[in-house]
């Protein structure tokens, strides 16, 4: 049996207070907890290990292909609001000349919405003229030709981040946020609205101030904490001010709190634990709907490759070096999405391999903005009859490479990101020492025809509890988002609530994705 982690041998202390501390038991309550990380994980054989999971392609659900849109749109939040699902989006055009970047006309926030997170409108809004002086029939909904709401800010439409603010306090003519890169003086407003289309400024001054910003930067309310969070890009390196532009390092995320999106801790800076340093693009940072005291991202990797054959084998060379033409990895960088995951905002389990690759080779793929995961999942119906609700993310194609680009739709299932995984021959895993409140403990699991599942519930010395052991289990089978373990004596864990216990979970054939007591 393997105990994971191992400990540091550093000083007896060190020693004798982690122990000690490991020995408490964690408190989960009735929350549902994911097999993202080894946070409830005391030791595993060799043969069960988390597996990462991968969204199925679907759809292309929008094109962006409307005068005031163009190849550089992207940067969406997505979100369901009650029975509707909303969508604001950049609005940008990125006309490639030889050795130069067109003319550009675009410069927005969009909004267009939905009644199933799959068949996307655009309403007509009647705020701002494309172009200018033209009509407003159209989906814009933050320009940058109405001066009497902005003061002296100067917000970048291009750089949007919207969420509906979970706040419980928060005031009805500010349920909806906005976070949009200042122009100048470099840093991030926050907008508000009531309605989610007529947007205020919050203050005429950025609220954060230490970063580069040159991405899509966000911010949401968090229940666990009950404070907001703001993550944004920053370089490990280099200099960045309102008269420099000199960033040297790695692009990266950074982070910070307030109790009212105005005034902000001292920013800090993301860990990954043991994954490399790597270029992240974006972060995509969110509480888990389901999970809310696990924070899911799906930050994108930026890779320069260089010129090679497989560079050149790859889709629209001549395109790809018309955009090198300008600056050689506007033609030779690859971008794609990676998943990470954390309990306390700033450490993160981020997993090295790609959780959205480019793909199969394919026109608008395998490009610089390619796969950018928009910001925030939502649950919508299963293609399958039958079948469960299933979760819905979205990323950009053919950004940059045609007249206009794309967002396409990806699935899978709920809770679906990471499993503890074991073959037929089987595999096991015990957690820490651990109190639930609740009467079942229900698993969300999948099996093949001939494996299966069976849960021990232990004293913290290990020892079988009497009607839950693994002799007493019925083997679990099936493929369900939610089952209840069933003992000799039923499913009733009620006796045990409050009182410390260990899960021994056998598997065959099967993943765990996330368990329960409720």
């Amino acid at each position: 049996m393997k105990r994971l982690p191992a400990l540091c041998l550093c000083t007896l202390l060190i020693i004798t207070s982690t122990n000690a501390f490991a020995a408490e038991p964690i408190d989960i309550g009735s929350r549902l907890e994911l097999m993202v990380d080894d946070t409830l994980i005391d030791s595993h054989t060799a043969d069960a290990r988390f597996l990462l999971h991968h969204p199925t392609p679907r759809e292309i659900v929008f094109n962006y292909d409307k005068p005031w849109e163009g190849t550089g749109c992207g940067y969406q939040s997505i979100f369901q609001d009650g029975d509707l699902y909303r969508m604001y989006y950049k609005a940008w055009q990125l006309d490639v000349q030889q050795g130069k970047l067109g003319p550009n006309n675009s410069n927005f926030t969009c909004y267009a919405e939905s009644k199933d997170g799959i068949h996307w409108k655009r309403p007509d809004l009647g705020l701002f003229a494309f172009p200018k002086g033209g009509s407003k029939d159209n989906n814009i909904v933050i320009g940058l030709d109405r001066r009497e709401w902005m003061g002296d800010a100067k917000p970048d439409p291009v750089h949007p981040a919207v969420f509906k603010d979970e706040n419980p306090d928060c005031p009805a003519d500010a349920k909806y946020k906005a976070i949009l890169r200042s122009r100048g003086p470099r840093g991030l407003l926050v907008l508000k609205s009531a309605d989610g289309i007529h947007w205020s400024l919050m203050s005429d001054k950025p609220v954060i101030t230490d970063g580069a910003f040159d991405s899509q930067n966000l911010a949401f309310w968090d229940p666990t904490i009950k404070k907001y969070r703001a993550y944004w890009r920053y370089f490990t390196a280099g200099t960045i001010d309102d008269k420099v532009w000199k960033p040297a390092g790695n692009r990266d995320i950074r982070t910070a709190t307030s109790d009212d999106l105005l005034t902000w801790s001292k920013p800090q800076d993301l860990k990954y634990g043991d994954a490399p340093p790597e270029q992240l693009y974006t972060n995509q940072i969110k509480p888990y709907y389901r999970a809310p005291h696990i924070l899911v991202g799906f930050p994108t990797r930026y890779i320069e490759r260089g010129w090679s054959k497989s560079m050149e084998a790859l889709p629209e060379v001549e395109h790809r070096k018309k955009r090198s033409s300008i600056s050689d990895r506007y033609g030779m960088a690859i971008t794609e999405g990676l998943f990470m995951t954390s309990r306390d905002g700033v450490n993160f389990k981020r997993w090295q391999e790609a959780f959205l690759r480019p793909g199969i080779e394919r026109q608008g793929t395998w490009a610089y903005g390619h796969q950018y995961i928009a910001w925030q999942m939502v649950e919508t119906k299963s293609e399958t009859e039958g079948a469960p609700n299933e979760l819905s993310l979205y990323a950009t194609e053919g950004y940059w490479t045609g007249k206009s680009n794309q967002l396409r739709r990806y699935t899978m299932r709920i809770d679906g990101f990471v499993s503890i995984n074991a073959p037929l021959k089987g595999g096991e895993i015990i957690t820490k020492p651990i109190t639930f409140t609740g009467k079942e403990l229900k698993l969300n699991f999948s099996s093949s025809a001939a494996g299966g599942i069976t849960v021990e519930l232990q004293t913290p010395e290990g020892k079988p509890i009497e009607g839950f052991t693994e002799a007493d289990c019925s083997e679990l089978f099936g493929d369900t988002i939610a089952r209840p373990v069933h003992w000799k004596q039923g499913t009733d864990v009620s006796s045990l609530t409050g009182k410390p216990v260990r899960l021994k979970i056998k598997l065959k054939d099967a993943d765990l994705y996330s368990f329960k007591f409720e």
